[in-house]
């Protein structure tokens, strides 16, 4: 749920992106966070070079190279960066214009299985 700056209610809480003024909250603010950290190139953030993943570096490989690498990036950046959930799976789709990530987890104090999916290359 998207709600405006001055409207906070809840403890977990980001800017949304590419949305001034707006933010999201509880929910909505761990799915925005997953696709940061997922996002992020290690090394890009200078007060913080090891936020992020090196998905970027398995682009080129062939598929069943890249994949075992790219999930692996995936939970080894979220168990660190994101600390309200556990991960109960991550699943690559790969077709030929692009890759994303289903990424099921639940908060670490509720067993709902949730999901998120994060474009890892290409356009969703």
């Amino acid at each position: 749920m998207t709600e405006l700056i001055h409207n906070i209610t809840a403890t977990d809480w980001s800017p949304k992106l590419e949305q001034i003024g707006e933010i999201v909250e509880d929910l909505d603010d761990i799915n925005q966070c997953i696709r940061v950290i997922l996002n992020t190139p290690k090394g890009s953030r200078a007060h913080e070079p090891l936020f992020g993943t090196d998905l970027w570096k398995y682009i080129d490989h062939p598929v069943n190279e890249a994949i075992p690498n790219i999930i692996r990036e995936a939970v080894d950046a979220i168990n660190i960066w994101e600390t309200r959930i556990k991960i109960v799976k991550v699943v690559p789709v790969i077709d030929g214009s692009h890759a994303t990530l289903q990424i099921e987890w639940k908060l670490n104090e509720d067993d709902t299985v949730r999901q998120t999916e994060v474009v890892v290359y290409g356009t969703a």
